[in-house]
């Protein structure tokens, strides 16, 4: 049997079991091999991990996506030496996610401008690197959302849209202010009728330091103007 029909063979084999990595990538993994002589082990092993690794990043691509994250910031991005009141071993170990298998919550406080946001981001998209599904949203979409679906009739299905994530990012909580009708339809959403349910067994970062947004300012030169003009 000649070689490419045991190639076309090959690829058509591929294809139908959705190892799509090893099918574009198979000229080349067989030149290597060739050029290295591994054993079939060997070479079985490495096929099979360059097939896992392009689904795992073809995962974390999609749950980004669906998590609609505001802005790309990462954990490696986030400058500890300007926040240092922030507890980066603590943020490390909020990295692994095993909060989120554990259903327990992260606070994190601060005044605007620290990097509250940034924080939130990373360790949402460490949670979706470590296979949970997560969804972003500010608190003023998240209640106008909820206030919506009620007055239309359909807050349980939009309740079910928001729980249905292993985790919910909700960014600039403390800024809201609460009536007593946005207070019922939040907490109706996480299952607790006080503050205090949401606090117990929860993990807190308190950030104190200067803002960024007056760092770069200041940086760029436009505070100092701003500031002789007044």
């Amino acid at each position: 049997m000649s070689t490419e029909i045991t190639r076309a063979r090959v690829l058509e084999s591929l294809g139908r079991l959705r190892l799509g990595r090893i099918g574009e990538q198979l000229d080349a993994l067989l030149s290597t091999a060739a050029r290295g002589e591994p054993t079939y082990l060997d070479f079985l092993d490495t096929i099979l991990r360059e097939e896992v690794g392009a689904k795992q990043r073809k995962r974390v691509a999609m749950g980004i996506q669906i998590a609609h994250f505001p802005a790309v910031k990462t954990l490696d991005d986030f400058d500890f030496k300007f926040q240092p009141s922030v507890d980066q071993k603590l943020v490390r170990e909020l990295a692994v996610s095993r909060y989120v298998a554990n259903a327990e919550n992260v606070l994190v406080f601060g005044p605007p401008g620290v990097g509250k946001t940034h924080l939130a981001i990373g360790l949402g998209r460490a949670a979706v690197e470590a296979g949970y599904t997560v969804l972003f949203t500010s608190a003023t979409a998240l209640l106008g959302a909820l206030s919506k679906a009620e007055t239309e009739g359909q807050l349980a299905e939009r309740l079910a849209f928001y729980a249905k994530p292993k985790l919910l990012v909700v960014d600039e909580l403390g800024y809201l202010p609460f009536e007593k009708r946005s207070a019922h339809l939040f907490f109706q959403l996480i299952a607790a009728a006080i503050l205090d349910r949401l606090l117990h067994h929860s993990f807190t970062l308190m950030i104190q330091g200067e803002s960024y947004r007056l760092k770069q300012k200041r940086k760029a030169g436009l505070l100092g103007r701003a500031e002789k003009a007044n």
